[in-house]
Order: structure tokens, then C-alpha cells, then sequence
């Protein structure tokens, strides 16, 4: 019988313990943090009133924004927009081909990061183009699933008057809340079973993602209740190391907070006293700042979040491996014969037997 979601934990525990802490090595830690990072597996302001420049030219202003130009604060938020998109698509193609990274990492219990992404570019272009069309389809279902009882809400005038169908209201945001919750839960739950079962398959037999789930449907079907708790153990889990992780973000932030806060105060009193205004550069420089900040933080969160990066990969490996032969034997590789072993002398030579004695004649 394969072993349970409860009894996995176990292997899980025992199998970070030994990859992370015997020995433990800090370039492994590192690396590790890096990778889950970008796999994402992980759990202001003031009063100062900056100057801004007024236009001598034919530019439009307008006194709410402090006199901003809007045609530059137009501009600046289209080109924001457009590179946070083009970033956004970048990361997820990074994160596509470091989650391959990551499962070799545990499987291996070796991190090597630019072997990995070598050797991994194909699976995760595939995984990459299962994620756009996944983030597609489930945007274009929230979009159904709110948009059109909105539509006939709106057509049958409950927007104008409120108060006259308060009741069909109240009742139908209920209904439709559980049923986008529904929807979540389903899309998310068929992100995880990709995440940790199809991508096992991808990197071993080099399948596609659909591949992947034709040949993993038949053995949720034939075991619903061991997924059932997979699934049920890793959402309690996850839970917990939310909360710790959490915590230990909330201490550091605090932490990091102090000097940077007053390292801002003062860059913005001798940027004011130096005579420094808003305008293009300085905005720019200051994203690009926050964003250097923000990376960092990010990167220690991940840095102390290491052993939940490890546990969660191979707590569904050891699930996996149970029901899946090629992992399983990855994973507890047959023992290998013993090399450069001195052979056995060979039995001593008996003597040959003599030759029997003639009997006498007469």
C-alpha cells in the first residue's frame, strides 16, 4: 500500500534535516534561497513638500498633483505599466525553468544552479507556456464568473435602486462569493497537482504538461482519498509555515526598517536642501532604489525560509515516488555492486584422486 500523506512528513523532515544541516554549507543555503525565490515557493510617506518644477511651455498642469505635469505622470505610469508587464512575464519564465531546478536540487540534494538551468531550459519553456495559458484561462474565469451576473444585476437595474432589491442582492453576492471561492479552490488545487506531480513527470521523461496530467489523472482516480489528503495535509502545513514565516518577515522587516527609514529622511532632506525636485530622474532613481530594497528583503526572507524550501519539494516527492515508479527509483536507487573490491582467493585445489590400486591376478 503506498505510504500515507501523514507518514510522508516524516521522509520529508528527515530528508531536510540531512541536506541542509549534515553538513550544513552556506553556499548550499544561498543557492537554495536563490532558486525557491524565483520558483516562488515561499509563504510611507511623509509630510515634506517637494518643489516640483513648473512648465514654461505649452505642458498641462494641475494644482491637485502639486503641479505635476500630467503628460509626464501619463507617460511615466504607461511605461511602468508596460515594464512591469514585460518584467512580469520574464519572472514567470525564470520561475517556469527554476522550479526544475529546484525539484533536481532536493531530488539530488545538491543545488547547481547554472547546470540546472542549462539542462532544464526545454521542460520549463513547455511549463511556461502552460502557466500563460493557466493564468489566461483563470482570469478569463473570474472575469465570467463576476462580469456576467454584474451584467444582469446592471440590466435589470438593482445598481440604480439599491434599497428597492436589497434582498436579491445580499443573496446573490453570497451565492456568487462561494462560487468564486469554488473556482479558486479548483484552479488552485489544479496548480499545486501540476506543480508537484506533473513537473516530476516533465523532468524525468521529458513530457508535456497535458502528458503529464493524462497519465496522472487514472492515479488520483484509482487513490482519491491519499490525494485527498495530500492535498488536506499540505494546506494545514502551509498554513503553519505561513504563520512562522510570517513572523520571522515581520522581525526582520522591523529590523530593516529602522536604518533604512532614517537613511531615507535623510536623502530626502539633503536632496531638498540641495535643491533636488521631482521630475523624471529622481522618480527613476527612487524606484530603482526601492526596487534594490525591496530585493533584498525578499532575498533574506528567503534566506530564512530555506528549510521550508526544501521540505515542501520533497515532501511531495516521497509522496509521489510511492506511486510513481521513475521517480521512485531516483530516489532509492538500487545498490550499486562495490568497486575496486579485492576478489575472493579461489577454493583450494583438491589433489587429483589416485589412481585405484589393480587387484592381484590369481
Amino acid at each position: 500500500m503506498p505510504i500515507s500523506a501523514v507518514d510522508t512528513i516524516s521522509l520529508a523532515v528527515e530528508h531536510t534535516k540531512q541536506q541542509l544541516f549534515k553538513p550544513f554549507r552556506l553556499g548550499q543555503w544561498i543557492k537554495l534561497a536563490f532558486v525557491g525565490l524565483l520558483a516562488g515557493e515561499l509563504g510611507s510617506g511623509g509630510n515634506f513638500n517637494f518643489r516640483f518644477p513648473r512648465s514654461g511651455g505649452s505642458g498641462t498642469w494641475h494644482p491637485g498633483l502639486g503641479g505635476m505635469n500630467l503628460a509626464l505622470v501619463a507617460t511615466m505610469v504607461a511605461v511602468i505599466v508596460a515594464a512591469a508587464l514585460v518584467i512580469g512575464i520574464i519572472l514567470m519564465y525564470i520561475s517556469s525553468v527554476m522550479r526544475f531546478v529546484l525539484f533536481d536540487s532536493v531530488l539530488a540534494r545538491d543545488c547547481r544552479i547554472r547546470a540546472g538551468w542549462n539542462h532544464r531550459q526545454g521542460p520549463g519553456a513547455r511549463y511556461f507556456v502552460w502557466k500563460i495559458l493557466y493564468a489566461l484561462f483563470t482570469l478569463g474565469g473570474m472575469a465570467l464568473l463576476i462580469g456576467i451576473p454584474a451584467a444582469f444585476a446592471f440590466a435589470a437595474g438593482w445598481f440604480r435602486e439599491p434599497k428597492a432589491h436589497l434582498a436579491p442582492l445580499i443573496l446573490g453576492g453570497v451565492f456568487l462569493f462561494f462560487v468564486v471561492m469554488i473556482f479558486a479552490l479548483i484552479t488552485g488545487v489544479i496548480f499545486v497537482l501540476t506543480k508537484d506531480f506533473v513537473i516530476p513527470q516533465m523532468a524525468l521523461e521529458e513530457i508535456t504538461v497535458m502528458e503529464g496530467w493524462r497519465r496522472l489523472w487514472p492515479l488520483i482516480q484509482a487513490d482519491k482519498g491519499g490525494y485527498a489528503g495530500y492535498i488536506g495535509m499540505k494546506i494545514v502545513m502551509a498554513i503553519g509555515a505561513g504563520i512562522m514565516v510570517g513572523i520571522a518577515t515581520v522581525i526582520l522587516g522591523v529590523i530593516i526598517a529602522i536604518p533604512t527609514v532614517g537613511l531615507s529622511i535623510l536623502a530626502i532632506l539633503t536632496g531638498k536642501t540641495a535643491g533636488l525636485t521631482w521630475n523624471a530622474y529622481t522618480i527613476t532613481l527612487a524606484v530603482v532604489v526601492g526596487s534594490i530594497l525591496i530585493s533584498i528583503f525578499l532575498f533574506l526572507v528567503a534566506l530564512l525560509s530555506v528549510p521550508f524550501i526544501v521540505f515542501f519539494p520533497a515532501y511531495s516527492i516521497y509522496f509521489f515516488a510511492a506511486r510513481y515508479p521513475a521517480l521512485s527509483a531516483v530516489l532509492y536507487p538500487a545498490a550499486a555492486p562495490a568497486l575496486n573490491a579485492i576478489p575472493a582467493p579461489p577454493p583450494p585445489q583438491q589433489p587429483p584422486p589416485l589412481p585405484s590400486t589393480p587387484e592381484p591376478i590369481g
